[in-house]
């Protein structure tokens, strides 16, 4: 389905779903030291999520096992909780996480560190945030997607970081992945129009190598070929005439 303009209850339940995942995600990040597991990450949020009133959109998504995907390190994307799976010092970690409410779907991810890292890791972090803002900036009705995808791409080739290229933002709202695609590399000037009271997710993915990805035996954990440490953040957007606002 491609991403539909949203009515004005649709797009308030979606910034009632929104504030809810925000809330659950810093939760997470705030609470996540050494020696705890991914499944303890996952139990965390769905446990705020509880208290917020929130549904989760991941439980159950095409077979999808909890709540919340948690990647470390070299885990680009889709890591499943584990119980064995213990972060530590050093760790690089993405959190994502969707909220629905009311029938409308909210999406986004962050990542963050456990402890001190190599200052080149904390700038791959933070370029890779500035890499999404950089995108969401060009968002107004009239933009093309390939204006958008430029804007991304121009930051993370400025600091030499890999673009994963089979991972894509994505609309979002009556279901968790609706079409357009929202590459994170292209053309300014090309592909599809977007439309104020679209709500679409933004969300590069950039490593400390190359762009290529592999998947798992799980089916679901989609990590970097080179074995290279990964950042991966995300917000929902809606689009208006004259910019956006961000829902999450």
């Amino acid at each position: 389905m491609y991403t539909k303009v949203k009515t004005a209850e649709e797009i308030e339940n979606m910034r009632v779903a929104g504030k809810m995942l925000h809330q659950v995600l810093e939760h997470v990040k705030n609470r996540a030291t050494a020696g705890m597991s991914t499944k303890d990450l996952a139990d965390r949020a769905a446990a705020e999520l509880k208290t917020l009133g929130g549904k989760p959109s991941f439980l159950g998504y095409e077979g999808f096992p909890d709540v919340l995907c948690v990647s470390v390190n070299d885990e680009v994307v889709h890591g499943m909780p584990n119980t064995l799976n213990l972060l530590e010092e050093g760790d690089v970690v993405s959190i994502d996480f969707g909220v629905t409410y009311k029938g409308m779907v909210t999406d986004a991810a962050l990542t963050f560190t456990i402890g001190a890292v190599d200052p080149k890791v904390t700038k791959l972090i933070q370029t890779t945030e500035r890499a999404m803002m950089a995108g969401i900036d060009q968002l107004k009705a009239g933009v093309r997607i390939g204006d958008v995808a430029s804007a991304i791409q121009k930051v993370l080739d400025a600091g030499g970081y890999g673009i994963v290229r089979d991972l894509v933002g994505h609309g979002v709202g009556h279901y968790l992945h609706e079409e357009p695609n929202i590459p994170n590399y292209g053309h300014a000037g090309s592909g599809d129009v977007l439309k104020a009271g679209m709500t679409i997710a933004i969300e590069p993915m950039a490593t400390l190598g190359g762009y290529h990805v592999t998947m798992d035996p799980d089916g679901w954990t989609i990590r970097t070929k080179d074995r290279s440490l990964a950042a991966h953040f995300e917000h929902t957007i809606l689009i208006t005439e004259k910019g956006y606002e961000i829902l999450t």
